[in-house]
């Protein structure tokens, strides 16, 4: 299933790394906080080169909803609680500055990406108060933030907060302009990295600095990011004949959606849930359900997934990679609103690597660990991943082979032994084994994406084994 983006605008293709090479920086992943990172140090005088393990573009890039907003959430009451005013105020700015840079960014390489400024709407049907809490915490942080009530939106809405000026585009389309001059080689999976040498199975490349920019950081030590990480799915429909409301909107409550307008379409996003928890099945049905209920007469375009790294504490982790390794760099857990983010860890990370002061870098520092709001997350976090690794050794294979349906896989028993088994329409089988290379977690059927989902750290295999997304750096074995 392919994204909006992906059926309109694919970047044009890059070679692979052609052998041993060096340079000044090593930008391990090509998204948009790589493809970002490698534009700014390379305009700051620093050589870069970007490696990529498939396509520019092709992972999380190619499936956002492409939002580029400070609004993230009901975000600003929480920090103030939980982080104190003044990393809250980092926060925020943060992401203003980073719609800014973006802005100034396509005016100066002139990029065509339907770069437009619209405003940013947070909605729910319960009580108003956290609205008017939210609005007037980002007000005391500085932004032109305001109580709306009742929203006009196609479903209830007692109450919101509008947030002006902010702004959308085309994801791939500023990319490819995003990397224009820049030195990309694709289909060049990083494998290890050992101190300065960033070794891939094409050749090794030696860099100063080294920047961890794949999403989800595939080295477990140092840094320990899959202790202090999971990973959160989501489902998009592109819907035609839906009109738009006036603003991108986000709900707050319990199965809300995400609005956002694209050219005739309409972007609707929800039914999310942590990764490798979807066994059920059903989450594009539901989304179909609302569509129809909302917008009558609708008719869908195109339908996608999307999966997100989210922290203990809400905050993504950029900068230093860890204290033991001078010159590793990390750009992760950017949750639901990787654009803003991910701009805004280019940003750090040139300051880092160049030498410029960056005001707001403490907020995002990779070495924290706040208990008060990191304690309950944690333990969460914790229990899921033990589950994901007692199933491994505990919870007996749910049925014989025979018995699955076409169309389906799930975690069967052949000859006493436990396999993952998908039978497609024809009655022909495929068996992989079913623990994830990564850290050996038992992995789950999605019958909506028919893949293998891990749900301890959210790697994920399609129907044949083959690894769609880290941090696994390989793919699930096949069996007979």
């Amino acid at each position: 299933m392919e994204s909006i983006w992906n059926k309109t605008a694919k970047p044009a293709p890059r070679p692979s790394l052609p052998g041993d090479l060096r340079t000044q920086a090593a930008v391990i992943g090509g998204g948009m906080a790589g493809i970002l990172t490698a534009r700014l140090l390379q305009d700051s005088g620093v050589e870069t080169v970007v490696l990529e393990a498939g396509r520019m573009g092709g992972g999380q890039t190619g499936n956002t909803t492409a939002k580029v907003t400070a609004q993230h959430g009901a975000v600003y009451g929480r920090l103030i609680r939980e982080l104190g005013r003044d990393a809250a105020l980092q926060y925020a700015d943060a992401q203003v500055r980073a719609i800014g840079a973006y802005e100034e960014l396509i005016r100066k390489l002139d990029i065509s990406c339907g770069w437009r400024r619209l405003p940013a709407w947070l909605a729910t049907a319960g009580d108003p108060a956290p609205m008017e809490e939210e609005a007037a915490a980002a007000q005391e942080l500085g932004l032109p933030a305001r109580f709306l009530p009742r929203p006009e939106l196609p479903f209830p809405a007692s109450a919101g907060v509008e947030l002006p000026d902010q702004a959308l585009f085309h994801p791939l389309e500023f990319l490819s302009g995003a990397a224009r001059g820049l030195t990309v080689y694709e289909n060049t999976r990083v494998t290890q990295v050992e101190g300065n040498r960033v070794v891939t199975l094409l050749g090794t490349v030696e860099a100063k600095s080294v920047i961890f920019a794949c999403h989800f950081p595939f080295l477990r030590l140092p840094g320990y990011f899959f202790l202090r990480m999971h990973q959160e799915h989501s489902y998009i429909l592109a819907l035609e004949n839906a009109p738009p409301p006036p603003a991108m909107v986000y709900t707050v409550d319990p199965g809300g959606l995400s609005l956002r307008p694209w050219g005739d379409s309409l972007l609707v996003g929800g039914a999310g849930h942590p990764a490798g928890q979807n066994s059920a099945g059903g989450r594009y049905r539901e989304l179909v359900s609302l569509a129809r209920q909302y917008w009558p007469g609708c008719r869908e375009a195109a339908r996608w997934s999307a999966q997100d790294c989210m922290t203990l504490d809400g905050v993504p982790y950029i900068g230093e990679f860890s204290p033991s390794h001078p010159g590793w760099y990390v750009a992760t857990g950017f949750g639901k609103w990787g654009m803003t983010n991910s701009m805004a860890a280019a940003m750090i990370l040139r300051g880092r690597i160049t030498g410029q002061p960056v005001p707001w870098e403490g907020v995002f520092s990779p070495g924290r660990f706040r208990l008060s709001p990191s304690a309950k997350t944690l333990a969460e976090h914790t229990v899921q991943a033990a589950k994901g690794l007692g199933r491994r050794f505990l919870v007996p294979p749910r049925a014989l082979v025979e018995q699955l349906p076409p169309g389906h896989g799930g975690i069967v028993e052949v000859d006493g032994e436990k396999l993952g088994v998908y039978k497609n329409d024809a009655g022909e089988f495929f068996a992989v084994d079913p623990h994830c290379p990564h850290l050996g977690c038992q992995v789950e059927w999605n019958p909506d994406e028919k893949s293998w989902d891990c749900p301890c750290h959210g790697s994920r295999f399609d129907h044949l084994g083959r690894l769609l997304d880290g941090p696994a750096q390989e793919g699930l074995p096949t069996a007979p």
